[in-house]
């Protein structure tokens, strides 16, 4: 009987750890959610033709470690830089107005995707708990090359660097731990 329990047990962790997803919301659940629970907010900004886009999403975001990390300390969000979603922020609201549904490929460029200065897809955004932009992070990136971003994010460490050589030494110094394993998508 113990054994079985003994066995149950690790069967649920190993599933916990290995099936761990981001628990994705939109950006306006996310800032409701700040007021009841302040959390920084990671932002996928993302189009449906970007190859390096999909491939972030299964291989770095499909990863466990960093996903069971963003859970905890972000509010996740997914934004279809050329989706045709309204934008609420800061009082504004944002629209696509030359979307065309029936376009294959590139659409037009969202009004808040503008707003954030995207250049690139992917990019990653990050704003503070107030809502406010902290950065982007324009590329595609592995686990462990976004590890650095959300965990010093997280911890408040880019607050203190004056210059550029300050975060190039952060980067130098920081040792990655989430693994490398994805888990698989189909």
């Amino acid at each position: 009987m113990l054994r079985h329990l003994f066995t149950i047990v690790i069967a649920f962790n190993f599933f916990q750890t290995y099936s761990q997803e981001i628990k994705w919301v939109t950006l306006e659940e996310a800032l409701i959610a700040q007021k009841i629970k302040p959390k920084k907010i990671i932002m996928d900004v993302y189009t449906d033709w970007c190859g390096p886009c999909k491939l972030m999403d299964k291989n770095t975001f499909g990863n466990t470690d960093l996903a069971a990390y963003v859970n905890e300390y972000y509010y996740a969000v997914k934004f279809n830089a050329e989706g045709n979603e309204t934008i609420n922020f800061y009082d504004y609201t944002f629209k696509n107005p030359n979307y065309d549904p029936n376009r294959k490929g590139k659409n037009s460029t969202h009004q808040f995707t503008q707003f954030l200065g995207v250049t690139g897809y992917p990019t990653t955004i990050f704003l503070s708990e107030l809502g406010d932009l902290i950065t982007p992070v324009v590329g595609y990136h592995t686990a462990q090359q976004l590890e650095l971003y959300l965990k010093m994010i997280k911890q408040g460490d880019y607050q203190v660097f004056t210059s550029a050589k300050d975060f190039e030494n952060y980067k130098k110094y920081f040792k990655p731990k989430f693994r490398i394993k994805s888990k698989k998508l189909n």
